[in-house]
């Protein structure tokens, strides 16, 4: 049962799938706290107050892809008073580079945003959460998780860890009514992977991709019933079965002929 006046915290809150979780946790019942390096997270929240008036909606522009924001970010929580039930690793960046041919900067950010950050922020909120009586972590990971392949090696192996922690916590904290959910999506239709309205529309038509409310609803629900561990999607499970067993010999071949 919701703790009155409980708060759930979404990291990259603002937009595509992380806005959906706001949303959808506002509807029930939450007081929000968005935690973005957009400015426009604070004109949302307005406008979600405006929506849901019984709310409390906050918004805090911040870069978590520092060493320092996640102490930040709890010491803000708690010089406010807020008793956060919820807290939700959604935000993180992705494209498709080579390794060598990509910034130090970015590598450097993505390896803050999906691993040092998301696990400092369990590491603290979850101590707050067994003295409040329990509460909900949910890490956004991937379903390549399970087969990192050229391109994208940085963005899978850091997901790989978000999976890993996510299921080894969720048997570590169950004791402290702490509840540690990894969703690991396929494709999904939101801004974050450049797909054309093309791809897009025949995507969400054929069902390869989700859309980001789905996909949120999914995510959530899993995390409320206690799973570990959830692929939402027909597709991103067949992904998971299939991709794994393509050999390296098979993964030379795709680079070789410019498939991927």
């Amino acid at each position: 049962m919701m703790r009155q006046d409980a708060y759930a915290i979404v990291t990259g809150g603002n937009s595509g799938i992380g806005l959906e979780y706001t949303r959808q946790l506002a509807a029930m019942g939450y007081n929000i706290l968005i935690v973005s390096n957009e400015e426009t997270a604070l004109q949302l929240a307005d406008e979600l107050s405006a929506e849901f008036p019984d709310r409390q909606l906050r918004a805090l522009v911040m870069n978590l892809a520092r060493v320092e924001a996640a102490g930040e970010l709890h010491s803000y929580c708690c010089e406010q008073g807020l008793d956060v039930e919820v807290l939700v690793n959604n935000a993180g960046v992705y494209h498709n580079c080579d390794f060598l041919e990509d910034s130090e900067a970015y590598n450097s950010t993505i390896m803050l945003l999906h691993v040092y950050t998301p696990t400092m922020l369990i590491y603290r909120f979850a101590k707050d959460m067994e003295a409040a009586g329990g509460g909900y972590i949910l890490n956004m990971g991937s379903v390549t998780s399970s087969f990192p392949v050229q391109r994208i090696g940085i963005y899978c192996s850091t997901k790989a860890y978000l999976k890993g922690i996510s299921r080894s916590l969720h048997v570590e904290l169950k004791a402290r009514n702490v509840s540690v959910t990894c969703v690991r999506p396929g494709a999904v239709a939101t801004s974050l992977y450049n797909l054309g309205p093309f791809v897009r529309k025949l995507g969400l038509t054929l069902g390869f991709i989700m859309t980001p409310e789905r996909l949120a609803r999914k995510g959530l629900r899993a995390m409320f019933r206690k799973r570990s561990c959830v692929t939402p999607g027909f597709y991103a499970k067949l992904l998971n079965v299939l991709v794994p067993l393509i050999p390296v010999g098979g993964l030379k071949l795709i680079r070789k002929w410019r498939i991927y």
